[in-house]
């Protein structure tokens, strides 16, 4: 396991209100729905779960990319990231993330379709747990995944988020 000295952290508005996104110097590691306030708890759990031994410190520069590919995201202007991640996961949580970021922009994919790709046809409550897990919502795009009925269904920051990323993405027609 490579050893994080340092853990920054920045936030951003956005259509789904703010979010605290969590950098090391591998990369970006963490994406929590709300301001740092708010996701202060979460964050210094992850990073115990993850014995990640680093101060957390507000840093602008590292993780300007981020928020910069987030922006364009949200305007519509981007459909892929490209930037390097330090994810941590098991290896089957790690598994399932590479299936999820294999689903196109403004594609979606049932919980079943994922456990099916991955060759564990009968894991589709583990991939829900792994979605559930997913420590880098929008950049890892669980979003875009749907019950076998096309029922939005678990996410993180809840199902009206899910929502709005999935109009972003023209995978479905805006609600009024």
């Amino acid at each position: 396991m490579e050893k994080r000295l340092a853990i920054f952290y920045d936030e951003m508005d956005s259509p789904l209100g703010p979010l605290t996104i969590v950098c090391s110097d591998l990369g970006v590691c963490l994406i929590e729905f709300g301001s740092i306030e708010q996701a202060l708890t979460n964050i210094k759990v992850w990073m115990k779960r993850n014995f990640i031994k680093g101060e957390l410190s507000l840093n602008h520069e590292k993780v300007k990319p981020v928020i910069t590919q987030l922006t364009q995201y949200f305007k519509g202007k981007r459909v892929t990231f490209d930037l390097p991640i330090d994810l941590i996961g098991t290896k089957f949580q790690c598994l399932v993330w590479e299936a999820l970021r294999n689903i196109e922009y403004g594609e979606t994919k049932s919980y079943k379709q994922i456990a099916k790709e991955i060759g564990a046809p009968k894991a589709v409550r583990a991939i829900g747990g792994a979605n559930n897990k997913n420590p880098l919502p929008i950049i890892i795009p669980c979003h875009r995944v749907i019950g076998s009925n096309g029922a939005l269904v678990g996410y993180g920051g809840g199902v009206e988020k899910k929502e709005i990323l999935l109009e972003i993405e023209g995978s479905i027609k805006k609600i009024s």
